[in-house]
């Protein structure tokens, strides 16, 4: 019973399979294929303006990429203080962005409050001894499992770009958050606010491909450059395309996330009815359950694949007992009933 992740299951039976249609004979390399110009324009369509589009193998990558494009050496990217490409990316994105850093604010279930971002923008000062801020990045869901809504993206964005600021979402869960708001990829984006968003699909059914969105193709310069310089453009860039391919085609990547959502739903109302606690709202495809550590190590010891997550983030009136934890348990695409069913049997004899 493994909810280590959404990460640890192979690719998908659609992705696959168009993988193997595009494998068969000669094709243009570096991307020049017309698999790939079909996915530049059909993720267009998805977002419903023109866009520019590069595809690469990695979220770590596709987010240092990003940012490489927005951020200059001598700046700032603003972000939570535990988001993804700051706490988990092993100092990727500075590297890729020469020297420029990050710097991550508070914010209760991983999220930043326009208030919080607001107020510490106007703490900066502009002497040339301070480096400017030149982007913000909200993760999309958040390393909480929490999601934005549309207002709360548009609020954040209208700060930064009062402040000579672009956004970057890092959009690694952006399937599952997309369905839990109920609102179309333009909503979650560009009409609100969204400058640059690294579109995840590994997590949700492809082998190994992410996309680099930018909504204003003029912010896109450099990227060929950037890309092929930071080792992210693939001689065989078709078979990026192909993952896409299998991933967007009869919404697979739509049906994907709703039943990764569909299962963590299932498995959070189990959790709650044996009377333990969620640490945050569940927005997606990840839950995390406050239980007590003995009941965590019975559980591991029957088998069952979790991790253990930082408290920081909680509200003060959900505060820890000296004996318990939050631990993060992810379903995915191929999540099934039974898998669920069976781990909350598992917790109904350990409580």
């Amino acid at each position: 019973m493994n909810f280590a992740s959404d990460n640890i299951m192979g690719a998908s039976e659609p992705v696959l399979r168009a993988l193997v249609e595009a494998n068969a004979g000669p094709l243009p390399a570096y991307g020049d294929d017309p698999l790939t110009q079909e996915i530049e324009a059909w993720l267009g369509a998805i977002f419903e303006r023109e866009v520019a589009v590069f595809l690469c193998a990695t979220g770590t990558g596709a987010n240092a990429l990003a940012l490489s494009a927005l951020v200059p050496p001598w700046g700032l990217c603003i972000c939570h203080r535990e988001a993804h490409v700051i706490d988990d990316e092993c100092g990727a994105p500075e590297f890729f962005m020469h020297a420029a850093k990050l710097a991550g604010l508070p914010g209760t279930g991983a999220k930043l409050a326009p208030e919080i971002l607001e107020n510490w923008l106007a703490g900066l000062s502009s002497s040339v001894k301070q480096m400017p801020p030149k982007a913000l990045s909200l993760s999309q869901l958040t390393e909480c499992g929490t999601a934005y809504s549309r207002d709360e993206i548009a609020a954040l964005s209208a700060i930064a770009h009062r402040n000579g600021m672009k956004v970057h979402m890092d959009g690694a869960r952006f399937a599952n958050a997309l369905e839990s708001l109920g609102c179309t990829p333009a909503q979650m984006t560009w009409q609100a606010g969204i400058d640059v968003l690294t579109f995840g699909a590994t997590k949700n059914g492809c082998l190994a491909a992410e996309a680099i969105i930018f909504f204003d193709p003029k912010d896109a310069k450099a990227m060929p450059w950037l890309r092929k310089r930071g080792g992210h453009t693939l001689s065989k860039g078709r078979l990026l395309a192909a993952q896409f391919k299998g991933y967007l085609d009869d919404d697979h990547w739509r049906d994907n996330a709703r039943h990764a959502n569909a299962m963590a739903a299932r498995l959070a109302d189990g959790l709650t009815a044996q009377g333990l606690r969620l640490a945050w709202q569940r927005a997606g495809n990840e839950v995390f359950v406050i239980m007590k550590h003995a009941q965590a190590e019975a559980l591991r010891g029957q088998g069952c694949a979790f991790h253990p997550w930082t408290a920081t983030n909680l509200a003060a009136e959900d505060a820890l007992g000296p004996d318990e934890g939050i631990y993060r348990l992810v379903t995915s695409f191929a999540t099934q009933e039974a898998m669920v069913d069976g781990f909350l049997g598992l917790v109904d004899k350990t409580i």
